[in-house]
């Protein structure tokens, strides 16, 4: 006798409908009816990962390498609890992702102490998703999880979470027909208003030495962008908004915007306007909002919030940065003057902001061209938050796409390794994955190394090891005296953790030898450790502010 048609199974053969293939998370007493659906149908994959924040950040790079739609699956309570840092960065950086989580039996009231029941998990979940939905019986499935699907794809993007109480996954169901006709009705992106184009045109027009600040949002624009840049603009990029013009390209500073640089502040007062598209102009990129960018700052944004919440606003354009940026480039068909200086002027700041940036690296100053030469092209340049990645690996990296980009938007470390598992699962196949990471975050999801092994990944990892807290001690030094109070750690040794799982294994003391040491890890196509011994090479400078005091003052 077979089985009845369960909510289990309605779940998961509508995520095959909507064409979402692959699923992250975990296995719980109050997951198991759409796990076993999905290792009965067989279709959409299942990443089994060791913890649940592990499992959020994969989802959120696959999507973000991928451009495809992925699944976080977790159990209630803890479980869903230990997803909220994956949730937040997700939300921070506007991942779309579906989020799917049990609940207590619907018959048991909160605070009676069921398996997992926490108080209000809704509203946790409501504070770092973009909307938070509970399904309450078997037949709202349907319209539930398409309504969660279609929010987290309508810009802002975002993750979305859904409570599925365990009884309504077991709970049997009649089939929809609908199942067979599913499409999604995604709102396209909010055109901005024709008055507000034409307004943008005539500032545009007026300006001599204009200049693009990118952010992710502007990801879909490249062809508008470089069609602007053809026409007098330069260009400097978010950290998040990387790739979009190819960071070999010299008309653009890359990531390079900044802080903690003089002479590009400097050469911002030359410049007339700034247009600001899809970027938060976040606080971490911009010293807390105290770099100072031109006065005629204007801003495209999809997001209406975005209207003065960070810098002072010359105009702002509501609407879809890519759609805006179009019509702004057909509407600058003609009476559009450069100053002739600009771009002369502009080349000469980058190659000397580049050199400037590169001789403030120490021996770290050849890391930036040695990994990109061994790196082939296309590949996914994944970071986690560590010194090594605030000073070079975020600025002088170069890439050449948003999809070989992936680095934590809210600076918390621990990312880094699920992110390249994540990254790597969207490549297999396609592109190489490289991971730079340091000691103390590779740390603290240590244990996805075995999600990794278990997928049998195309990844490099190479991992900082100061033995600490990098960037604390750096803080510490600069403003507390150099009193440095519970940095420095006590962690396996990896050679012996990749001798444990079984990984090839390589290290580098000398700076000279980290081409050649990535080149030969490139080569294989499994899981690679290399381990950069930062103590043989020396420290890692301090970046801005830290460097800006002296030590022990």
């Amino acid at each position: 006798m077979s089985e009845a048609y369960s909510g289990g199974d309605l779940v998961v053969e509508l995520l095959e409908r909507l064409g979402i293939d692959t699923a992250f998370g975990l296995t719980s007493v109050h997951n198991i009816p759409i796990l076993d659906a999905i290792g009965r149908r067989n279709i959409v994959r299942f990443v089994m990962a060791r913890g649940e924040m592990g499992a959020g950040h994969m989802a959120d790079a696959f999507a973000r390498v991928s451009g495809k739609l992925p699944v976080l699956m977790t159990s209630t309570g803890p479980g869903a609890a230990n997803a909220v840092p994956a949730l937040m960065e997700a939300r921070a950086a506007g991942t779309p992702l579906l989020h799917i989580t049990g609940q207590i039996p619907t018959k048991f009231a909160s605070g009676m102490g069921t398996t997992h029941d926490v108080p209000d998990q809704s509203a946790m979940l409501a504070s770092v998703s973009k909307v938070a939905l509970r399904v309450r019986t078997p037949h709202e499935i349907f319209s539930i999880l398409t309504k969660a699907v279609t929010e987290a794809l309508t810009a802002p993007r975002g993750p979305v979470s859904v409570e599925i109480p365990i009884d309504v996954q077991r709970a049997a169901v009649v089939r929809p027909p609908s199942l067979d006709r599913i499409t999604l009705s995604v709102a396209s992106p909010r055109s901005p208003l024709a008055p507000d184009v034409a307004r943008l045109v005539e500032i545009v027009r007026a300006a001599r030495r204009p200049m693009l600040w990118l952010g992710s949002g502007a990801r879909g624009a490249k062809a508008s962008v470089l069609q602007l840049l053809d026409a007098g603009f330069r260009a400097v990029t978010s950290w998040a908004g990387r790739g979009i013009v190819p960071e070999d390209d010299e008309r653009s500073l890359g990531a390079i915007n900044g802080l903690g640089m003089p002479l590009v502040e400097e050469f911002y007062k030359s410049v007339d306007l700034m247009l600001v598209v899809g970027s938060r102009l976040r606080g971490q990129e911009t010293f807390d909002f105290s770099l100072k960018l031109p006065k005629n700052l204007v801003q495209i944004d999809i997001d209406p919030l975005a209207n003065g919440r960070t810098y002072p606003l010359a105009d702002f354009v509501l609407g879809d940065c890519t759609a805006a940026l179009d019509a702004l480039a057909s509407g600058l068909t003609s009476h559009f003057t450069v100053d002739p200086q600009f771009a002369h002027d502009f080349t000469r700041l980058r190659t000397r902001a580049r050199r400037e940036y590169h001789l403030s690296l120490g021996a770290y100053a050849s890391f930036p061209k040695q990994i990109r030469a061994a790196m082939p092209a296309g590949a996914t340049w994944v970071r986690d938050a560590t010194i090594a990645n605030s000073t070079w690996g975020n600025r002088l990296m170069p890439v050449s796409a948003p999809s070989e980009n992936v680095y934590p938007v809210c600076s918390a470390i621990g990312a880094g390794l699920p992110f390249a598992i994540g990254a790597a699962i969207a490549n297999a196949g396609l592109r190489k994955t490289v991971l730079l990471i340091g000691d103390g975050g590779f740390a603290l999801n240590m244990t996805e190394l075995w999600t990794a092994v278990q997928e049998k990944l195309d990844l490099v990892i190479i991992v900082m090891n100061d033995r600490g807290y990098g960037v604390i001690k750096h803080i510490q030094d600069a403003l507390y005296g150099g009193r440095q109070f519970y940095v420095n750690l006590t962690t396996p040794e990896i050679a012996g953790i990749a001798a444990l799982t079984g990984l090839p294994y390589w290290k580098v003391d000398r700076s000279e030898d980290v081409e050649s040491t990535l080149t030969d890890a490139l080569r294989s196509s499994r899981t690679s450790l290399i381990e950069v011994d930062v103590t043989a090479i020396g420290p890692i400078p301090p970046y801005f502010p830290y460097n800006q005091r002296p030590q022990g003052g």
